[in-house]
This record gives C-alpha cells, structure tokens and sequence, in this order.
C-alpha cells in the first residue's frame, strides 16, 4: 500500500522536487532478506502498472548483503530480476564494502563476520574450516569466498556508486559530511558517518536521502530522509518514493 509522507515540512521549508515526468523508488538496507525485497519489487511493480510515470528510477541505497540469511540470493535478484521498466541505480554500503575488504585482507574477518558476514559466507556456501588458528580460519574462509564468488558478483558489487543525485534529492548509504561539496565527498564518511550528519541543521544543497541508520519509521527532517527501517529484523522494508515535490511511502 502507498501512504503519502508529510513529515515535518511547512511553508516555510523548501519544498524539494525531482524532475519533471521521473518517479523515484529508493529502497533502504535489505540485509540479506530476498524475501523482502521480492515482495517490495512486487509493490512497486504494481504502484507503476496503476499509474506509469514518463521515467522510473529505483535507488537502492546499499547493504545488500550481510545479517539475513540471503544474501547470494539479494545479488542474484538485483542482477536478474530489476523493476520492468525502470532504470536501477545501486549504491554503495559499508556492509558491501566489508566485504570487498576482506577479499583483499582476511585479517579483517573477525570484525567483519561479528557485523554479519558470517551469514553472507554460509549464503555462498562458506563454511567454518576446521582449524583452530583464527588468522588461518579466515585465510581459508576467504580463499573459499574467493572461489565461490560469481565473477558477475564481484562485477557488481566493485562497480557500485557512491552517490547519486536527482533533481533537489542525493542519495548516499549513511550521509555526508556537513559543509563539505557534495563532489567532494569522500567514501569514509559517505558509508559510516553518524552523529555529526544526523545531528546536522545544515542546508546541504539537495535534501539528502540515506539508509545506514535504523529508525522505526521514515525519518523525515528538514535537510534529510533515513529510510532504514531494520528490514533485517523488523521485516519492514521501505521505499520512498519521490514524484514532483511530494512525497510517499511503500513497505513490506
């Protein structure tokens, strides 16, 4: 079902728009849940099919994998079945970028699997090796991922964005750094920074929408969006959707 947004905005409070004739779908933190993201792309499918926009675009903000136990399946979804008839956009989160660090160093393994990794290892058929060494463990672990990993995988997950704009909107996983040009932004803050975005009264230039933080509902403020609503444990996945200046949600 798709529930308009009002949020906190007044008259007072610029009114933030996309271009004219594009529909936008931005989807927050799957975490590993195909199930919802299937039962999502299904929403949005319908929403387009009751009234079809000049041009759809589905954002999809990032961490796609880890915590859920599909991940491998996630990747196979976005690769192979995307929104008929909208253009996809993926961008990058922390969560892929854990990953891609420890296909390089393995010596991040144990922080890596205590963030969820673990869970996308066993989605790619990568067990615990048994060994009691743990810099060895995560050697082989890596070794196997190295392995089972589809080329195309790995293709996607190196070629993701690390922003992206639309009109008044950007879209980044956890935010930027105040004060700081959006094409200047660099990719520490972009997928971890916190407190001094969320925190932030700034007039960014566009209205920033994220993920990376969990908030029960839409976090909608002045200068920003949060739209991670925990799908990973909460089963609910969110998409904002963006038309002219105004504003909708859809959820699983």
């Amino acid at each position: 079902m798709l529930s308009r947004l009002f949020g906190s905005r007044n008259r007072e409070e610029r009114r933030y728009a996309v271009p004219e004739g594009t529909r936008l779908y931005v989807i927050g933190d799957i975490h590993g849940r195909a199930d919802l993201l299937r039962a999502l792309h299904a929403r949005i499918r319908a929403d387009l099919n009751a009234s079809r926009p000049g041009r759809a675009v589905v954002i999809y903000l990032g961490d796609y994998i880890d915590r859920g136990e599909a991940s491998f399946d996630v990747l196979d979804m976005l690769l192979d079945k995307p929104v008929a008839g909208a253009e996809s956009v993926h961008l990058l989160g922390n969560h892929e970028d854990f990953m891609l660090t420890f296909l390089r160093d393995a010596s991040v393994g144990d922080l890596w699997l205590k963030n969820g990794g673990d869970a996308t290892l066993y989605s790619y058929g990568v067990g615990l090796p048994p060994v009691a060494d743990r810099e060895e463990r995560h050697r082989l672990m890596r070794e196997a991922l190295e392995t089972k990993l589809p080329d195309r995988h790995l293709a996607f997950l190196t070629g993701l964005k690390l922003l992206h704009v639309e009109g008044d909107y950007a879209f980044v996983h956890a935010g930027i750094k105040p004060g700081r040009p959006l094409d200047e932004q660099v990719a520490e803050d972009a997928l971890w920074i916190r407190a001094e975005f969320l925190d932030s009264r700034a007039d960014h230039g566009k209205c920033i929408v994220h993920g990376h933080t969990v908030t029960k509902d839409v976090d909608v403020r002045s200068n920003r969006i949060g739209v991670d609503t925990g799908a990973y444990f909460s089963g609910l996945l969110t998409c904002l959707v963006l038309e002219g200046d105004e504003r909708a949600v859809l959820q699983t």
